[in-house]
């Protein structure tokens, strides 16, 4: 059975981010299939999609980091340079495990198809 999953890590304290808003959108649509927030460990408790609702096509995360860092007290700059960071991949096998994991600082990230 196919699934999405995701994981978050803050490399600026070198620890999971906890706490932080995350959104699924099919790619090219307006509304979200789903908002979570990622839990102590960085990563939210069940996947963002499981078996028959996951379906080749393209998928855009929005990862609010922004708000993640203020609400760890970091200061921030109005605006900050980054506010919501999207990332936009494909699906082609529904039967497969697709992990975005994304890793964070107030200035830059980092993603790459983990497992």
């Amino acid at each position: 059975m196919g699934r999405l999953t995701t994981h978050v890590l803050d490399t600026s304290t070198g620890r999971p981010a906890g706490g932080l808003t995350i959104e699924l959108f099919r790619s090219g649509r307006d509304e979200a299939i789903l908002t979570a927030t990622t839990n102590s460990d960085g990563r939210l408790d069940s996947p963002l999609l499981e078996g028959a609702p996951l379906t080749p096509g393209a998928y855009e995360l929005r990862f609010h980091v922004a708000d993640y860092f203020r609400g760890a007290g970091v200061t921030l700059p109005d605006p900050p340079f980054l506010d919501v960071v999207p990332i936009r991949f494909g699906i082609a096998d529904a039967t497969a495990h697709y992990h975005v994991p994304l890793l964070i600082s107030p200035y830059g990230y980092s993603t790459y198809r983990g497992s």
